[in-house]
């Protein structure tokens, strides 16, 4: 009987504790860090912005766990539909038909737009319309910034749309004169400006409206929910004005 009661406390205590160990699903999340105030790195090189301090919240609130990667923004769809992670973080937009066609992305979390940044003391270049046949413009890869250099080019409106990995690498091209403008998200625009004072500018108005989301593998449902149930109370308790006020304030 002792022999029993033994066997049965040690069953009870080894289910306790793999409970207790595997009630929190731990979800790989992916990003490129050179898209700042949404994703960049801190002093340390360590994984930060709004997009990490709300996906962490979201996590805490429904009860997951988190571990953030950062690899180049072309690479982050494929690993996705390979099943190398769980969740796009990275300032995407979740507006774009061909990536609805490959990921499912969560409500929007942010409304942004496309804007010509320009190098400081540049008075040729007021807006996207003064850009010429003999100017190239450069964008990173794999995004809506990088489609509408590609687009200006193919219509001849620009010499060459330069497209590169970061917007780091882009920025500084501008700077140096190795291209005439940059395509790129508004409130990232703002943040290099903010980096970089006296540098660089933006000319002209928004080009196009777009939102961004979260993504997940399609038909990963149970993720998602999780996501936009999480994103609705970090919203409805104000913990997203208390990140977007630290952000980009």
């Amino acid at each position: 009987m002792k022999k029993v009661i033994t066997l049965m406390l040690s069953l009870m205590l080894c289910v306790a504790f793999m409970t207790g160990c595997g009630s929190s699903d731990v979800y790989k999340v992916i990003t490129e860090p050179t898209f700042p105030p949404f994703d960049t790195t801190d002093e340390n090189g360590e994984l930060t912005g709004f997009d990490m301090e709300l996906m962490q919240a979201i996590a805490e609130d429904q009860g997951f766990e988190v571990e953030f990667e950062s690899m180049g923004f072309d690479a982050l769809i494929p690993a996705i539909q390979a099943g190398n992670a769980d969740i796009i973080a990275a300032g995407m937009n979740a507006m774009d038909p061909d990536r609805q066609k490959k990921v499912d992305f969560s409500d929007y979390y942010y409304d942004s737009g496309l804007v010509v940044l320009v190098k400081e003391g540049n008075n040729t270049i007021k807006s996207i319309d003064d850009l010429t046949s003999d100017m190239k413009v450069a964008s990173q890869i794999q995004t809506t910034g990088g489609d509408k250099a590609n687009e200006l080019a193919k219509d001849g409106k620009i010499k060459e749309a330069v497209i590169l990995d970061q917007f780091d690498t882009c920025v500084l091209q501008v700077i140096n004169g190795d291209v005439d403008a940059v395509i790129i998200d508004l409130p990232v625009a703002k943040s290099y400006i903010s980096k970089q004072p006296g540098k660089v500018k933006i000319v002209g108005d928004t080009l196009n409206a777009e939102s961004y989301g979260f993504a997940v593998a399609k038909g990963n449902k149970e993720l998602l929910d999780k996501i936009n149930a999480g994103l609705k109370n970090m919203k409805d308790n104000g913990t997203y004005d208390e990140l977007y006020d630290k952000w980009f304030n």
